[in-house]
C-alpha cells in the first residue's frame, strides 16, 4: 500500500500539477483551435518553469544538506522550497501574461503561487499538505471552465475523474504518514480557494 502511495504522491506531485493543468486548459477548451505546436511549447515552459526548476533547487538544497530528503518531509525544511515554488508559479503567469494567454490561464498560477505563500506561513505552526493545495487547485480550474462555458468536451468526466484523483491523492498522503485528514483537508482548502476566486475576477 506504501508502494502504491508513493506513486500518487509522485504523480500528482505539486510541481507536476501546474503542467497537467496548462495542458488541460489548451485541450479541452476553445484554446484547442491554436496550432497544435503553439500549445505543446507553453505545456514544455510551463513544465521547465513550475517542475525542471523546482525540482532542481531542491535537489541541490538536498546536496547542501540544507533538507534532509527530496520528499520534504520535514515541517521546518519547506520554507525554502515553498518560496522557490511560489516563484517558478509567479514566473509561468508572467510568461503567460507576455504572450497574451487568457486572464484565467495566468491568474491560476496566481493563486497557486498564493497557495505556496499561505502553506509556507501556516507551515510555522502545521504541515499543511502541498500536494492537495496543488491538486484542489486543478479542480477548482476545471470549474472555472465549466462556468464558464468555454469548454469543448464533457466537463463532468474531467472534473469527476480530478475529484477521485484528489481523494486518492489524501488518503496516499495520510497513509504515508505525511499529513493527518485535516492536514490535507487544509491544503485542499487553500488551493481550491485561491485559484477558483483569482480566476473569476
Amino acid at each position: 500500500m506504501n508502494k502504491i502511495s508513493h506513486i500518487i504522491s509522485w504523480v500528482l506531485s505539486p510541481v507536476l500539477i501546474p503542467t497537467y493543468a496548462v495542458f488541460t486548459a489548451l485541450w479541452v477548451t476553445m484554446l484547442a483551435m491554436l496550432p497544435v505546436g503553439l500549445r505543446i511549447n507553453v505545456v514544455l515552459m510551463t513544465f521547465l518553469l513550475t517542475c525542471v526548476v523546482p525540482v532542481l533547487a531542491i535537489i541541490l538544497l538536498y546536496k547542501m544538506k540544507i533538507v534532509s530528503h527530496p520528499g520534504l518531509n520535514h515541517r521546518k525544511e519547506r520554507y525554502i522550497p515553498y518560496v522557490i515554488t511560489a516563484i517558478c508559479y509567479l514566473g509561468a503567469a508572467w510568461y503567460m501574461y507576455r504572450i497574451h494567454a487568457p486572464e484565467w490561464m495566468y491568474m491560476f498560477m496566481t493563486g497557486g503561487a498564493i497557495a505556496a505563500v499561505v502553506s509556507c506561513i501556516v507551515n510555522a505552526w502545521w504541515k499543511i499538505s502541498a500536494h492537495l493545495a496543488a491538486m484542489s487547485g486543478y479542480v477548482a480550474l476545471l470549474f472555472r471552465i465549466l462556468s464558464d462555458g468555454i469548454y469543448i468536451c464533457n466537463m463532468w468526466v474531467l472534473i469527476s475523474v480530478a475529484i477521485l484523483l484528489t481523494g486518492l491523492l489524501g488518503s496516499a498522503r495520510i497513509q504515508l504518514r505525511c499529513h493527518t485528514f485535516w492536514q490535507v483537508i487544509a491544503g485542499a482548502a487553500n488551493g481550491f480557494f485561491w485559484v477558483y476566486l483569482l480566476t473569476s475576477l
